[in-house]
Parts: C-alpha cells; sequence; structure tokens
C-alpha cells in the first residue's frame, strides 16, 4: 500500500507559503482564497473531472497525486501531467474540459469556483499575483515535458522522468511513485514493459534502488548523463 510521504503537508496552502508570506500579504490572500474553496476527498483511480466536462471551477492537490489524463480517438490513454501537493491543475479557461483529472491515489484536493476566483483577482493584487505564479508553473511544467518527450531513448526518458520528480520533492535522493508502472509508460509514450525494464537496468548498474512506490537516486551524476544523452 502507497504511504503519504512524511514531508507533504496537509495543508492547502503549503505549496505556496514562503517565509515572507506575513510580511507580503500573501496569508491574507490564501485565506481569501481558501474561504472561497471546497476540500474534496478522492479514492484511488476515482475522477476529479471528465473530459468534455464543463471548465467552471480549477483544483489544487492538497495530498495525494492527481495524474490528468486524455482518452484518444482509438482508445489509448495519454497522460499530460502528475500533480503533486501544491500543483494547481484545470486552470486553463476552455469551455469544455480537454482532459480529464483522476485521483493516483487517496486524495485531497481544493476545489474553486472559477467566477468567484476572477472576482477575487480583480480585488486582490495579491491573489492575482498567486493565480500567475500558479499558471507560470504549469507552463514551465508544460515545457519541460516537451523537452523529456524529445528524448530519443526510452532510457534517456526514464531517466529524465526521475530527474524532474527529484527536482519537485523536498528529498533529492529519494522519488515517490505513487503511480503505477502503466502511468508512467502513458506519460513517457512507452509500454510498461519497456518502463520496468528500463528501471531494472538502472538498478542493475546501481544507479538506482527501487522499491514499489519510490526510487533512491544512487547517482545522480550518472542518471543525469543517462537523461542529457
Amino acid at each position: 500500500m502507497y504511504r503519504q510521504p512524511a514531508h507533504r503537508s496537509q495543508s492547502a496552502h503549503e505549496g505556496w507559503r514562503t517565509p515572507d508570506v506575513a510580511r507580503s500579504g500573501e496569508l491574507e490572500a490564501l485565506i481569501a482564497l481558501e474561504q472561497i474553496g471546497t476540500r474534496l476527498r478522492f479514492s484511488r483511480n476515482q475522477e476529479i473531472y471528465a473530459q468534455g466536462e464543463s471548465g467552471g471551477f480549477w483544483c489544487q492537490v492538497v495530498a495525494g497525486a492527481v495524474r490528468i489524463t486524455k482518452l484518444r480517438s482509438d482508445g489509448r490513454r495519454h497522460i499530460a501531467e502528475f500533480c503533486f501537493t501544491g500543483d494547481a491543475f484545470g486552470l486553463d479557461r476552455a469551455a469544455e474540459r480537454e482532459f480529464s483529472a483522476e485521483a493516483v491515489v487517496d486524495a485531497v484536493v481544493m476545489r474553486y469556483p472559477r467566477a468567484a476566483t476572477e472576482r477575487l483577482i480583480d480585488n486582490n493584487p495579491v491573489v492575482a499575483r498567486l493565480l500567475r505564479d500558479m499558471t507560470l508553473k504549469s507552463l514551465a511544467a508544460a515545457q519541460s515535458r516537451l523537452a523529456l518527450l524529445g528524448r530519443t531513448t526510452a532510457g534517456e526518458r526514464v531517466a529524465s522522468f526521475l530527474l524532474e520528480l527529484s527536482e519537485r520533492s523536498d528529498d533529492r535522493k529519494r522519488v515517490e511513485l505513487p503511480m503505477c508502472r502503466c502511468d508512467i509508460a502513458d506519460y513517457l509514450g512507452l509500454t510498461a514493459e519497456t518502463v520496468c525494464r528500463e528501471l531494472s537496468d538502472l538498478k542493475r548498474r546501481k544507479v538506482i534502488e527501487v522499491s514499489p512506490h519510490s526510487v533512491r537516486l544512487l547517482e545522480r551524476f550518472t542518471l543525469e548523463a543517462i537523461g542529457d544523452e
């Protein structure tokens, strides 16, 4: 059974909190956001919103993990993003969702109505700045994913994926993998068998240690070299 990492906070504000929050007025802005939000719990694999659904709200992960997915016309699944504590998703302004969102494991999510959020943005420049920063973070993640998918070999993609998760974690030597190997494969454009084979190869070379729901990076420089090949 996957257990939530100890460093993942249950606070809806954790993803935004900095030492200067109180001085910058961000604490009041975060409280204002929380007042318009609804805290929801989702079980493993439960749908948060569906592809084609009205986009009248956006969400932020409080605990757990969420995958953003799209079903292609031929039935294949494409995973566009994994979201963890503090990450926002569903920020686009499309009338209908182009992607669905599902809980990877048991998750807690704050849901914010778009109309109420826009009123806050109009009246509170600090809230506007927070939402801008979240949007820029999502854009940066999308650009990183494009770079990841541009890797030629399966080994490069898997190595880059582990490094990407490491950069997003509080512990750069241990990467949590709440998602299954099939999820990783659909994110990287590979098969689950290929993902397992590449992880096993890295383990054999003593670059990583593999557990069911985590990976320890033993030779980060080697992993970076593989990802940059």
